[in-house]
C-alpha cells in the first residue's frame, strides 16, 4: 500500500521565530544559528531560508516580537501612569527575553510591532500636550534607565533566591577586611543584608525618580503632566 504523506505543520516566518526566541530564552543568544533553528523545527537549514533572509532577518523579527509583548497605554490617561506602566511592561518583557536588551537598539530593519510600538508612544506623549523634544527626553531616560537595569538584574547572582543573596552577601563580607572596608561593610549589613532586601525593588524607587523629574519638566513647559 502506498505510504500515507505525514500531517505536519506548514513552515511559517512565525514558527521560525518562535524556535529562535525558545532557543534564545533557555539557551542564549550565542546558542542561536539558522542551522539550530532548522534542528528545533525538525526541518532542513534551506527550507528556513524560505521564510527567513538570514540571521540578520531572524534576529530582526525576533526583536520585533518582544516589541509586541511591550504595552502602550492608549492615549487620554494621565501619561505619567502610562510610562510608569510601559517601563514595568518593557522591564517584563526584557527579563523574559534577557538576550534582547543588548539588542533592542541596534538593529536596523524594524519590524511592524516596532514601528507600531514607537508610533504609539509619540502619539501618547501628542496627546498628553507634551513637546517633541520632551518626548525625545522620555524615551531617552526611560529606555536608558530599564535597559540598563534590566542588564544588571539579570547579572546578579542568585538574583530572585533570597536565601542565595544573603549567603552571597554573608561571603562578601568574611572575605573583606572591615579595616580596610569600613564603609562596603556598613553598606552590606545595614542594607544588603536586612531582611526582605530585593535589588529588584530598587527599580520602582529609581522610575517614580525619573518620573517626577519628567512631570516637572513638562510642569515647566506650561503643559498638563
Amino acid at each position: 500500500m502506498p505510504r500515507k504523506p505525514e500531517n505536519r505543520t506548514p513552515l511559517t516566518r512565525e514558527r521560525a521565530l518562535t524556535a529562535a526566541i525558545t532557543i534564545a530564552d533557555t539557551e542564549g543568544i550565542g546558542a542561536l544559528t539558522m542551522r539550530r533553528v532548522a534542528k528545533e523545527l525538525g526541518v532542513e537549514a534551506m527550507s528556513l531560508y524560505y521564510h527567513v533572509a538570514n540571521k540578520d532577518d531572524l534576529l530582526d523579527g525576533m526583536i520585533d516580537q518582544v516589541f509586541s509583548e511591550i504595552v502602550v497605554p492608549p492615549p487620554g490617561g494621565d501619561w505619567v501612569d502610562a510610562m510608569r506602566d510601559r517601563a514595568s511592561s518593557a522591564r517584563a518583557a526584557l527579563l523574559r527575553h534577557p538576550w534582547a536588551v543588548s539588542l533592542m537598539d541596534s538593529r536596523t530593519a524594524p519590524g511592524p510591532a516596532t514601528l507600531r510600538h514607537h508610533e504609539d508612544m509619540i502619539g501618547l506623549h501628542r496627546a498628553a500636550g507634551l513637546s517633541m523634544a520632551l518626548s525625545a527626553h522620555i524615551y531617552a531616560l526611560l529606555d536608558a534607565f530599564v535597559y540598563g537595569f534590566v542588564i544588571q538584574e539579570v547579572a546578579l547572582p542568585s538574583q530572585g533566591d533570597a536565601a542565595a543573596m544573603q549567603e552571597g552577601a554573608d561571603e562578601m563580607v568574611q572575605a573583606l577586611p572591615v579595616e580596610a572596608f569600613p564603609n562596603m561593610h556598613a553598606f552590606m549589613a545595614e542594607h544588603v543584608m536586612q531582611p526582605g532586601y530585593s535589588f529588584s525593588a530598587e527599580f520602582d524607587f529609581g522610575l517614580d525618580l525619573i518620573l517626577r523629574g519628567l512631570a516637572e519638566a513638562a510642569r515647566q513647559e506650561g503643559t498638563n503632566g
